[in-house]
């Protein structure tokens, strides 16, 4: 497989093609570093990514600013009703439920405080089921590092209508959990060590313009 730098030369993601591309992301335990490693190796014409990383609140505010000053796409705490853009990584505040929704005007975020799911507010399960839905086909999901099998079931929903998936291979994670339960349920395409992620994206967004 390529270097990442390598795949980044001549790549234009604003080429023609499927309508609204999104790159789902969910991590816990030792997912601030795992997650901030794929960022960095990734183009600032990316397709849009949404992330859920189990965090508190203020901190998730805090961690979307350092990654804005680290990578070359935009990162922000995601706020109700923001709009899902190529170039932008938006981060799932730590009190609210994150989902895709589609509008007249393309895809925007839903960001609402509620009862947590499989122990957790942001849940995955639910960027993920929602991702699903109204992405379909048009949409790559990853799971990383973590304890637990939040994800696991939203990930699965999201291979069954068509989405490329990745999981985290066992020696990179810090906690297999997450994606263990993804991979054993059936959600996971393709299992990866971490240095291998962005250029699995890199290559599956490109072959989906």
């Amino acid at each position: 497989m390529r270097p990442v730098q390598d795949m980044r030369k001549g790549l234009n993601f604003a080429a023609p093609g499927p309508e609204g591309l999104v790159v789902a992301l969910g991590a816990s335990t030792g997912g601030t570093q795992s997650t901030a490693r794929i960022l960095r190796a990734l183009p600032d014409n990316f397709p849009a990514l949404l992330i859920v990383q189990h965090m508190p609140p203020t901190f998730t505010r805090m961690y979307a600013e350092n990654l804005d000053k680290e990578c070359a796409l935009s990162v922000k705490e995601a706020r109700d009703g923001d709009p899902v853009r190529p170039g932008q990584v938006l981060i799932a505040p730590g009190d609210a439920h994150m989902r895709l929704v589609r509008r007249s005007d393309g895809y925007q975020v839903t960001c609402a405080k509620g009862a947590k799911v499989n122990g957790h507010c942001p849940a995955v399960d639910e960027l993920f089921f929602s991702v699903a839905e109204y992405a379909g086909p048009r949409a790559l999901g990853v799971i990383l590092t973590g304890m637990g099998d939040d994800g696991a079931r939203g990930l699965c929903a999201m291979r069954r209508n068509g989405a490329y998936t990745i999981g985290q291979d066992e020696a990179t994670c810090v906690v297999y959990g997450m994606p263990r339960e993804a991979y054993e349920r059936g959600g996971v395409v393709r299992q990866a060590p971490l240095n291998q992620i962005p250029n699995l994206l890199l290559q599956h967004c490109l072959a989906m313009r």
